[in-house]
């Protein structure tokens, strides 16, 4: 039972940002209670970010009221903004990879003992009983380097709640996590609330805000649109509001013409990874990899591409097998992989959108040997605009842009290479809904012009959207190979835990 009290405990009235001529944020307002859960939604470049970057102290508002706990702030500094109870868990995990699971909880503010030593005992306890009390199990001692998304996303949860936060803001924490581990960070995300303190939830998916949040406001072109009672809206009016047009189909499938096999797969196997997964994807077709987190989707995806070994099996692409273990010999036998982590594996940061856009195809656009910045351009500035990132961007690097923009790179990056099977892991993980629909209408563009389209994704909504045909998979193997009008969530549940529940 949530027990909200009177007074708000945040309140960001009128705020305002901007970057030079850049206005990020023209009037965010914001009003959280204590012993509530507040959605903040709204598509990429809403100001949703930047209105979270003052909350947390890495910016300065140029304008607007800022108060926490009635008392106007004015936070310089991240640490002035956790000392004041600010905790704010980022979309992209930011762990040191270098070190373990707890020093990267505890980072600055490690327990001291006797002559000011750490102690690593005290640590290892406290991380136990925090991944205790999110009802999971991690190793305190094991490095953060080569841990998934979702227990990364796991760890920065535990260190803000190890704050102990009146105000917790969390931003796309879910985006990487399984329906299990959803569940028990909203059972905390729960107890919080009922112990008095006010969250602030940020996500795409619809179904978790009405699920979880008790409140809603909505953004657009960083200005305030309307806060509602959960109870009393729905998505279809939030939508709405977050776009200011109706988008009445978030999936615009177009049938297409199925023409012959594209991509073959037989016999592949990966010792405790992969097992006996053999599976066709013609051209036009867009077949879907569905599954739990973990069931092995994104394994068998790069063993196809050759970023992973197999240990048997083989992968042809219009009859011509592909080199394994090669994912050269895969691009150029017309494949291209777009991969779920888009900033650690798809997006070089720091380079333009130019030089991530022509990435993969430098050798081929250069001039007797010599690469140069206007060649870049002239090659990117297509893709670009075929995607909708507008051509100024182009001198822009990849960090300064909002999710769906990145995401649109990384996609023109790989369509740049002109590929006949594209393979693409979570292709709306962490964007908003106006551009989900503009990347599910680009998938059915591609497939609409004969492109074999082999999609991995957690959302189940996406998958029956978009599919021709849904492979199901669970631990390794494919449970289930559905036509369209077959797929249903039913049907794909139960083929998701078929072999779990074979076992048990």
């Amino acid at each position: 039972m949530a027990t909200t009290t009177t007074a708000p405990v945040l309140e960001l009235v009128g705020v305002r940002k901007a970057f030079g001529p850049v206005v990020a944020l023209r009037s965010g307002s914001l009003t959280v209670a204590g012993g509530s859960i507040h959605g903040l939604v709204g598509e990429n470049g809403a100001g949703k970010s930047t209105m979270v970057k003052i909350l947390s102290g890495l910016y300065r508002r140029d304008g607007g009221v800022f108060r926490l706990n009635g008392r106007d702030v004015d936070f310089t500094s991240t640490a002035e903004s956790k000392a004041a109870g600010v905790a704010v868990i980022y979309q992209e995990p930011t762990l040191f990879p270098d070190l373990s699971v707890m020093e990267n909880i505890f980072m600055g503010r490690q327990p001291l003992r006797s002559g000011r030593r750490i102690d690593r005992s005290v640590m290892r306890s406290q991380s136990a009983a925090l991944f205790a009390r999110l009802g999971v199990h991690l190793d305190p001692l094991r490095p953060a380097e080569g841990l998934s998304i979702a227990d990364q996303q796991i760890i920065e949860i535990a260190k803000a709640i190890s704050l102990e936060a009146n105000v917790l803001v969390m931003d796309e924490p879910t985006a990487a996590l399984s329906g299990v581990e959803v569940r028990r960070l909203f059972q905390v995300a729960r107890s919080l609330r009922d112990e008095g303190r006010a969250l602030v939830f940020i996500s795409h998916r619809f179904d978790e805000v009405f699920d979880l949040c008790d409140t809603v406001t909505v953004m657009r072109d960083g200005e305030y649109i309307a806060t509602s009672d959960i109870a009393t809206t729905s998505v279809d009016e939030i939508v709405t509001q977050m776009v200011g047009r109706r988008v009445d189909d978030l999936f615009p499938k177009v049938p297409a013409e199925i023409g012959e096999v594209a991509l073959r797969v037989s016999g592949l196997q990966r010792a405790g990874v992969i097992h006996d997964v053999s599976f066709t994807v013609r051209k036009g077709e867009i077949v879907a990899l569905a599954g739990l987190v973990g069931a092995g989707r994104s394994e068998i995806a790069r063993a196809i591409f050759g970023v992973d070994r197999y240990d048997a099996g083989t992968v042809e692409l219009h009859g011509a097998t592909v080199a394994p273990g090669s994912p050269r010999a895969a691009v150029r036998a017309g494949m291209a992989l777009i991969p779920e982590d888009r900033r650690q594996q798809g997006l070089v940061t720091e380079s333009t959108v130019a030089k991530n856009v022509t990435a993969v195809i430098r050798a081929r656009i250069a001039g007797y040997g010599l690469l140069t910045t206007r060649r870049e351009s002239a090659a990117a500035a297509p893709w670009a605009s075929r995607l909708e990132v507008k051509t100024s961007a182009l001198d822009m690097t990849g960090s300064t842009m909002s999710g769906g923009n990145q995401q649109k790179v990384v996609i023109a990056k790989w369509l740049a290479t002109e590929p006949t099977l594209l393979i693409i892991d979570e292709p709306t993980r962490g964007i908003d809904v106006g551009t989900k629909a503009e990347v599910h209408r680009l998938l059915s563009e591609l497939a609409g012009r004969g492109m074999a389209i082999l999609m991995i994704s957690s959302e189940l909504p996406e998958v029956l959207g978009m599919a021709d045909r849904v492979l199901v998979v669970a631990e390794g193997r494919i449970t289930a190979d559905l036509p369209r009008d077959a797929a249903t969530p039913e049907a794909v549940m139960h083929a998701a835990t078929a072999t779990l529940e074979h076992q048990s």
